[in-house]
């Protein structure tokens, strides 16, 4: 791997991303010399609280397609307890039971990440494109990097999730893929990993041995034809760390032992812009916790 790099890793959300091995993965890259940022979701375990506390769910579809949770008020505090509260204690855990000093922070400590709270979002409902007024989600606006980057020089790993700030000094819920992203810009990494429960960025979502070896993503608008599902928004959050400066994004199998390390050595799909000519504008899309 050459020398010490900044890497900030997004550890996804779903049941399927084997958390306990990326963390393992961490440690040994930290003890290598690397310094890394941890940045997760918490999806399987915001649905499971959401069902244990009787909170109905919703997703609202762009009219690009792209799937994201609505996060009304209830969902705002499940999302705040699964991830302050459930995902991040274990995975600082995890890593302290290793040797490795993490400090897990949401974007609301210190104003980390700062966002605008959305005032409507366009989505398609019973075929019809509406305005959805409801939702207590931000469009990242800016990240204080300067609290990461103080604890990345004197040795700890940070360990961030939503929810963020509004303008009004408010919670909100925010994409962790995009406050991955914006991190990772704002840091000037040298990588971001974005891992998740499938091998990279499929050509076909029904195959697994369909993983591409490269992806392009448009400057604007809808992020490109291999934009389905919850990639989609990985995706919008790969072009905004390549548009910010980041070296290279690259999208990873977290189901397996050593994930980092292999995205770091060429594993997964190596996301780049496209050089062909976009429109400036950009679709407004649904924005919250994906994974």
């Amino acid at each position: 791997m050459g020398a010490p790099q900044l890497v900030v890793v997004k550890c996804g959300g779903n049941s399927d991303v084997n958390a306990a091995g990326i963390c393992a993965d961490v440690a040994g890259l930290v003890k290598e010399g690397h310094r890394l940022v941890v940045v997760h979701g918490g999806s399987a375990e915001i649905d499971r609280l959401a069902g244990e506390l009787d909170v109905p769910q919703r997703r609202l579809v762009s009219p690009d397609g792209v799937s994201a949770r609505h996060t009304d008020e209830a969902t705002l505090a499940v999302v705040t307890l699964a991830l302050a509260g459930s995902v991040k204690p274990k995975l600082v855990s995890e890593l302290l039971g290793r040797g490795i000093p993490a400090v897990g922070l949401t974007g609301l400590d210190g104003g980390l990440v700062l966002t605008r709270r959305k005032k409507g979002q366009k989505a398609v409902v019973d075929g019809r494109t509406v305005v959805v007024r409801d939702d207590h989600s931000g469009r990242i606006e800016a990240v204080r990097g300067e609290l990461i980057a103080t604890l990345l020089a004197h040795g700890y790993v940070p360990v961030v999730s939503p929810p963020a700030s509004d303008e009004h000094g408010a919670p909100v819920n925010a994409d962790a893929d995009r406050v991955a992203a914006a991190l990772a810009a704002e840091l000037d990494a040298d990588q971001l990993v974005l891992l998740t429960g499938a091998a990279g960025v499929l050509a076909d979502p029904d195959d697994e041995d369909s993983v591409l070896a490269g992806c392009e993503v448009t400057r604007a608008g809808a992020p490109g034809e291999f934009a389905r599902g919850g990639m989609a928004l990985k995706l919008v959050a790969a072009r905004e760390a390549l548009l910010g400066g980041v070296g290279q994004v690259t999208v990873a199998d977290g189901r397996n032992e050593g994930a980092v390390g292999e995205a770091l050595r060429g594993a997964g799909t190596d996301v780049r812009l496209t050089s062909r000519q976009q429109p400036d504008q950009e679709q407004e899309l649904p924005g919250t916790d994906r994974e």
